[in-house]
C-alpha cells in the first residue's frame, strides 16, 4: 500500500540517523534492530523525528507538493529538506511496511485551533505490532509525539522525554491524542476508526497545499519537536515551548530567517529557494 519495496531503505536509515541498519538486513531478517517488533517501532519514530523537520515550505514558494514516494524521497532524504503530514507520514509507514510492519492510515481534525468542527486535514498512522494498535506520527509538528503511543490502553498517560501524552476515547470510538502542558491537557487532534489509504491523502494534500483557507497558505510554518523545549516559526513569531507551559516568542526578521532555520530546525535551501524565501519574508514586513 505505501510502496515500501520502492524506498531506499540505506538512505532513509541514514538520513535519520539509524544505527546499524541497512536493506540488505531487513531482507536477511538481521540485525535484530531491524525486525517488525516494539522496539523497532519505537527506534524508527523516535530517529525520524529528531532527523527530520516539519516544514510546508514548497506550499509558501508556490510549488506543488508531490506525494509519489520517489518524489518524497528525494525531497526529504536525498535533498535533506522536511515536509507536512502527508509527506513525513507517507514516508515513515514506506518504510515501516518494508522493514515488516503492518500500517494503515487515519484522517485526523486538528484540535488546537479553537472550539469550532475543522475538516479532515491531518494525517495519522496505525502500526499493528504483535496484534495491538499503537499510533505513529512523524507529521504534526512541535506538538506531536517523538514515539508511538499505545492505542490499546485508553486514557494511559505516556511519558516522552519531558513531555507526556495521552489518547483518550470519545464516543463512537473516536480517539483524541491528548499533550500535558503545565497542569492542563490539551486536546491535539481526535480520529476515527475509518481506514485511509495514501489516494485519500492526495484529496486532503491538494486542499492543504493549495486552497486559500488552508492554514499553510500563504504563510511560513516550520516546527520541530525536541526532547526538551518545541520549536515552530510561524511567520515571524519563533515561539520555544516549554514543557511547564511556558512559551518564549520573538520575531524573525528577514535578514536572519536562514540563519534561524539552519540553527533552530536544521534546514538548509539551495541558494534560489533560499533568496526566494527571504524576500518573500521581506515583503510581509
Amino acid at each position: 500500500m505505501w510502496s515500501g519495496d520502492e524506498l531506499d531503505l540505506d538512505a532513509y536509515l541514514a538520513r535519520i540517523g539509524f544505527p546499524g541498519g541497512s536493506a540488505a538486513s531487513v531482507d536477511a531478517g538481521e540485525p535484530r534492530e531491524l525486525r517488525p517488533d516494539l522496539a523497532t517501532l519505537y527506534a524508527v519514530h523516535r530517529a525520524h523525528t529528531a532527523a527530520i523537520a516539519f516544514e510546508s515550505l514548497d506550499v509558501l514558494l508556490g510549488r506543488p507538493v508531490a506525494l509519489d514516494l520517489k518524489s518524497i524521497e528525494v525531497k526529504l532524504v536525498h535533498d535533506r529538506r522536511g515536509g507536512y503530514c502527508y509527506e513525513q507520514n507517507s514516508l515513515l509507514a514506506a518504510a515501516l511496511e518494508r522493514i515488516g510492519f503492518e500500517v494503515s492510515g487515519r484522517g485526523a481534525r486538528n484540535r488546537t485551533r479553537g472550539d469550532f468542527v475543522p475538516a479532515v486535514t491531518h494525517a495519522v498512522l496505525v502500526v499493528m505490532v504483535e496484534g495491538e494498535p499503537w499510533l505513529c506520527d512523524a507529521g504534526f509538528g512541535h506538538q506531536g509525539p517523538r514515539e508511538p503511543l499505545p492505542l490499546a490502553r485508553p486514557g494511559a498517560e505516556v511519558r516522552q522525554g519531558e513531555w507526556t501524552y495521552r489518547v483518550r476515547e470519545e464516543e463512537g470510538g473516536v480517539l483524541v491524542l491528548c499533550l500535558l502542558r503545565g497542569d492542563t491537557w490539551r486536546d491535539l487532534y481526535a480520529f476515527s476508526p475509518q481506514q485511509y489509504h495514501p489516494v485519500d491523502y492526495v484529496v486532503l494534500n491538494h486542499y492543504s497545499s493549495s486552497h486559500p483557507a488552508s492554514s499553510f497558505s500563504g504563510r511560513l510554518v516550520v516546527q520541530y519537536p525536541g526532547d526538551g523545549v518545541r520549536r515552530a516559526l510561524v511567520g515571524r513569531e519563533l515561539t520555544r515551548l516549554h514543557p511547564d507551559g511556558r512559551a518564549e516568542r520573538e520575531t524573525v526578521g528577514a535578514d536572519e530567517l536562514l540563519a534561524v532555520l539552519d540553527r533552530e530546525f536544521g534546514l538548509r535551501l539551495p541558494d534560489r529557494d533560499a533568496a526566494e524565501l527571504v524576500r518573500i519574508h521581506r515583503a510581509g514586513d
